[in-house]
Order: structure tokens, then C-alpha cells, then sequence
């Protein structure tokens, strides 16, 4: 599809409605509910039960994003190439939730959350797709600081909601009916096109040799470096307040939503902005470098000043990083896709880099915390890969 200059808001603004229901699913899940579950059904092993169900979740994310956008590429469905895949797959996410609401142990967790991570990495990879299908390479900027936006409202919603519901259960069905009204908006103007049947592009995953596009290469290293950091610091984080601040269970609860919120609006403030400013500059790698060195600073507080003011302030300076992060590293990405007709396929390996750090923070955590470095161990390696994240992005040369 060509480059048009007209991007509807209506167009945008289901986009973003989409974008909040799909990492409410997600995040939800991943930072309150799951780890409460994952208590009350294994009290005296909760951190391993819920490395278990968050990486088997993450590991089927990882192998699925990218095969679902390769299938997108090539649907030749009269709804279009990306449509039939997000309604699906919220179909799909919504009857995972229903499984985990009635889950009675960590095997039904683990396949519920695997299946919530099957069916919501179709959606999300029919939604990334789209930008570079209709969104202009000089707006992409603009549209990624409003799906990052969409993002952080869907976490901070997400978490809400989890956190404010009365029970686990509640908070699954609660999500799973956030899913269902956010997509539809969407499904009703999704402007998607049909391809021919002939016009299919062949299929395989040879063109992405790093040897051939290395700027695509350096893209998902450092993507997944500082995707890296940030699952460190949120998969223990309930936990963190709770070890290393010294929160009751219940003060716990409200603050991880809390802090959630703060960093949502750091995001919010940054996201919109971030991505518009570099729009105009042209620019992408500084703006990328920039965020992450100041996302790495507010890691280094949660390591270093493990008290409730320090960690409240330190929500603040990692929402204002990473909501240019996610805006301008968005755009940047789209820059360096090997070829259009896969675009759906590209974008999901990135999505590995996105992915794959929730399968080995588990790993990495019960490393670090098995060795006795404790919380203050974990958020400075933490900080550290997001440093090499940040820097590492200047080997990328075909994109300013």
C-alpha cells in the first residue's frame, strides 16, 4: 500500500481503543493477578510457580508473533489481511480469560495464560502491522506516541482493574469484557485491504539474514535489551514491595497500581511529544538513546533507594523514558523492514524482542536472586542492559 497523508483520527482513535483493551489482556494478568493466583495456589514456591506460568506464556509469545503476522501477510480473506486475525484473537484471549477465572492449579494457569498469550500476539500483530500498512513513514512518529500512549492506558487500566476487583476471578472476567467492547470500534473501520491470491508474497524468514539487513538486526537487539530491563524490574515487582520496602499485602495491591498510574503519566506526558518532536527533527536514534539513559536512571533508584518516596519518584522518571522510548523506537523500527509485503512477519520478530525477555527474566531473576544478590542485584543488571540497549541503537545507519 502507498503512502497517504491522510491518516483519520476515527481511524486512530479505534486503533488506540484496540491497543487499550490488548495490553489490558496483557498487563492485567502480568502484574497483579497472576502473582496473586500464583500465591494462593502454591503459597510456599509463589516466585517459581509464577516464573513457570509467565514464561511458558512468554515462550509461546515468542514463537507465535511472528507466525501469525507471516499468515496475516498472506490472508486473502475478503475482511482484509490483518482484521480476521485481531477478531480472532480476541476471541481467543477472551475465552483464555474465562480459563484462568476458574483455574484450580498451576498446570491450568500455565495452559490459560499460554493460550492468553497465543490468541492476544495475533491481535497485537495484526494492530503493528497496520501502521506501516497505512500510516505514512512521516507520521509514524505522531501514530506511534499515541499507541504508546494506548499502551500505558491499557497497563494502567489493566492493572486497575485487576487490582480493584473484589476477587481474581472478577478481575479475568473484567478483562476479558474490556477486551470484547475495546475491538469492536475497531473491527467496524479498520480500512483493512484484501490481497489477490497471487499477489501473496512467498513464505519463509530467510530474507532476515542479519548479514543482509543489519540495521534490522541492531533494531531487535536493542529493542530486546531494553524490553530486557523493564521485565526485570515488573515481574517481581509486587514482590519487591512487599521483600525489599516492606508493604503489607494489601498497601502492596494499591501501590503497584499506583506506581503504574504515576508511570503512566510520565508516558502519557513524554509519548505524544517524543514521537512529534522527532517527526519534525527527522531524527530517531538520539531521541531513542536519550529515553533509555533515562529510563536506566530510574532503575537505578529502585536498586539503590528501596524506600516508598524514592520508588514513587522513580515511577515518574521511568514513564517519561520509556514513553519516548516505545513512541520513537516504534517509528524507527518501521524504517528498517527488509520488505512491505512481509511487514506483518518483520514486525512480529521484532515483537520476539519484545517477548522473549519475559521467557529468560524469570531465569535471570531466580539467578540473581538465588546467588543472594537480592532486589538491589536485580534492578542494576537491570539498568545495566538498558544502558547497552540505549547506546547500541547508534549501529543502526540507514535511519538518522
Amino acid at each position: 500500500m502507498t503512502d497517504h497523508p491522510d491518516v483519520p483520527r476515527t481511524w486512530v482513535l479505534g486503533l488506540v481503543l484496540a491497543v487499550i483493551g490488548l495490553w489490558s489482556g496483557l498487563f492485567g494478568p502480568i502484574q497483579v493477578l497472576l502473582a496473586e493466583q500464583a500465591e494462593t495456589l502454591a503459597p510456599d514456591h509463589k516466585e517459581s510457580a509464577l516464573a513457570l506460568v509467565t514464561g511458558a506464556g512468554a515462550a509461546v509469545s515468542t514463537v507465535l508473533n511472528p507466525v501469525w503476522g507471516a499468515f496475516s501477510d498472506r490472508t486473502t480473506s475478503r475482511l482484509g489481511r490483518r482484521l480476521p486475525w485481531l477478531l480472532g484473537g480476541a476471541t481467543g484471549g477472551t475465552i483464555a480469560m474465562l480459563m484462568l477465572s476458574r483455574a484450580g492449579s498451576i498446570l491450568e494457569m500455565a495452559l490459560g495464560w499460554a493460550l492468553a498469550q497465543a490468541a492476544l500476539n495475533a491481535v497485537l500483530a495484526a494492530i503493528t502491522a497496520t501502521v506501516p500498512d497505512q500510516v505514512p513513514t512521516s507520521r509514524r512518529g505522531g501514530v506511534g506516541g499515541a499507541l504508546a500512549v494506548a499502551q500505558t492506558l491499557g497497563v494502567v487500566g489493566g492493572t486497575g482493574i485487576a487490582a480493584a476487583t473484589g476477587s481474581t476471578a472478577a478481575g479475568y472476567l473484567t478483562l476479558a469484557g474490556v477486551l470484547v467492547v475495546t475491538t469492536l470500534p475497531y473491527a467496524l473501520n479498520s480500512r483493512d485491504t484484501a490481497i489477490a491470491r497471487q499477489d501473496r508474497p512467498p513464505f519463509g524468514l530467510r530474507r532476515l539474514s542479519p548479514r543482509r539487513h543489519p540495521d534490522f538486526a541492531w533494531a531487535w537487539i536493542t529493542r530486546f535489551l531494553m524490553n530486557l530491563g523493564n521485565a526485570l524490574l515488573i515481574l517481581y515487582l509486587l514482590y519487591y514491595l512487599k521483600d525489599s520496602v516492606g508493604l503489607d499485602v494489601e498497601a502492596a495491591d494499591s501501590t503497584v497500581f499506583g506506581l503504574t498510574a504515576v508511570y503512566g503519566l510520565g508516558t502519557v506526558l513524554t509519548a505524544f511529544a517524543g514521537g512529534i518532536w522527532s517527526d519534525r527533527a527527522g531524527r530517531r536514534r538520539v531521541f531513542v538513546i536519550w529515553s533509555g539513559l533515562i529510563t536506566a536512571a530510574a532503575l537505578l533508584v529502585f536498586a539503590l533507594a528501596p524506600t516508598l518516596p524514592a520508588v514513587w519518584a522513580a515511577a515518574v522518571v521511568l514513564g517519561i523514558g520509556f514513553g519516548a522510548y516505545q513512541a520513537v523506537d516504534f517509528a524507527l523500527v518501521t524504517q528498517v523492514l527488509p520488505r512491505k509485503a512481509d511487514s506483518a512477519r518483520d514486525l512480529g520478530v521484532l515483537n520476539i524482542a519484545t517477548a522473549l525477555p519475559q521467557v529468560l527474566a524469570p531465569a535471570l531473576a531466580a539467578g540473581v536472586l538465588g546467588l543472594g544478590f537480592g532486589y538491589r542485584g536485580l534492578y542494576l543488571l537491570a539498568a545495566g542492559v538498558s544502558v547497552l540497549g540505549s547506546v547500541l541503537v547508534v549501529r543502526i545507519r540507514s535511519v538518522p
